[in-house]
Parts: structure tokens; C-alpha cells; sequence
């Protein structure tokens, strides 16, 4: 028998995170592309951005039909959040140009390099990459690099980048409260002897 869920985090009912999810305002636009065997997985940190920011959006799929709608909201200059060639280093843009779109492709690097591969107007996006991210405290995977950040922790670096008068830390407030439910779930020998 299943645990009973929040309909709003996903979360076990017992260990819902809607008290500690904010709700703050972004001059920035974030989209978030979630490949769909992202949805029921336990440290699902995407659907908390989408939660946490009033200008944001979760869209969960592979092929996204109606992608072009989504790139092109009035007033916004679309940029992709994914590093590899041609990508430009993130930075504030200049108070007279166009808020930004950050387009987020969330999955596994493989799985969101398929999203990318799957939606081609996601390819045609000027890309943007994190530059001096602070380590993660997503302490329960093995990152690919010292610089790798679940997609909760790269929108909030990005948001910092973007919007550097306004902090967006609070949106961390529930990851840290996940992290630390799944290690007490686990107990800290198996935590110790698995991540550290």
C-alpha cells in the first residue's frame, strides 16, 4: 500500500515541504523542460523551483509540440540553460535590454540531452552556462563534476546571476529540508558509508 501524498509538493503527506516552499517574484522568466521519469522520482528538486517562483513554469515531456508558444512570451529574449559549445557565460543583462527566458532542460545529462535532441527549436537557443557555482549541497548523488548542481541549485545560481540586487536562497530552504529527511529516512551509517 502506497503512502499517502501532497497533491501540491508529491511528497509524503508526513513529510510535506509546502510550509517551507516560498513564493517569490523574478524579473526573470524560468521554463523548466522536465523529462518525464523526473516526475515521481523522490528528490524531485525541479518541481520545487516551479513551486517557488511565481514567474516560473514545469512542463513535463519529450517532445514538446507546442514549444514555440513557450520560447516566445512577449517581452523576454530566450536563453538556454546547458553548457557545451557555443555556450556563453550566464551574466546580468543590461537594464535596457529584454528580461530573460531561462529555458531548463531537467533529467539526467543524457536524458536532458535528448530533450534538446528531440525538440530542435531547444538547439536553436543561444546557450548559456554557470560560472562560479558554489558547490552543491545535493549530497546524495554522485555528481558528474565538482561543479554539478541539481536543477534547483543552477536556477538559483542563475536567478543570483541574472537578478544580483535579490536573493533567491529561500527557495533552498525545502531542498535542505529534503536532503536531510532522506538522510535521517536512511540512517547516517548508510549515509556515511554510501556518500561520503
Amino acid at each position: 500500500m502506497s503512502r499517502a501524498r501532497c497533491d501540491r509538493c508529491l511528497r509524503p503527506t508526513d513529510h510535506c515541504l509546502c510550509p517551507l516552499i516560498p513564493k517569490l517574484g523574478s524579473q526573470t522568466r524560468v521554463l523548466i523542460l522536465q523529462h518525464p521519469s523526473e516526475v515521481n522520482h523522490a528528490l524531485n528538486t525541479a518541481r520545487l523551483a516551479a513551486l517557488g517562483l511565481e514567474n516560473a513554469e514545469l512542463r513535463v515531456g519529450e517532445v514538446f509540440e507546442d514549444l514555440a508558444q513557450y520560447l516566445n512570451p512577449p517581452g523576454y529574449q530566450a536563453r538556454l540553460l546547458f553548457p557545451g559549445e557555443g555556450a556563453a557565460t550566464l551574466t546580468a543583462a543590461p537594464a535596457d535590454e529584454q528580461p530573460v527566458l531561462l529555458v531548463v532542460p531537467d533529467g539526467t545529462w543524457r536524458k536532458a540531452r535528448k530533450l534538446l535532441h528531440l525538440n530542435p527549436l531547444l538547439a536553436q537557443l543561444p546557450r548559456v552556462f554557470l560560472e562560479n557555482a558554489p558547490p552543491s549541497r545535493y549530497r546524495l548523488r554522485k555528481a558528474p563534476g565538482p561543479d554539478a548542481l541539481s536543477t534547483l541549485e543552477a536556477i538559483v545560481h542563475a536567478l543570483h546571476t541574472l537578478e544580483p540586487g535579490r536573493s533567491f536562497d529561500a527557495l533552498l530552504r525545502p531542498f535542505d529540508a529534503l536532503i536531510e529527511g532522506q538522510i535521517a529516512a536512511m540512517g547516517m551509517e548508510t549515509f556515511s558509508r554510501n556518500h561520503s
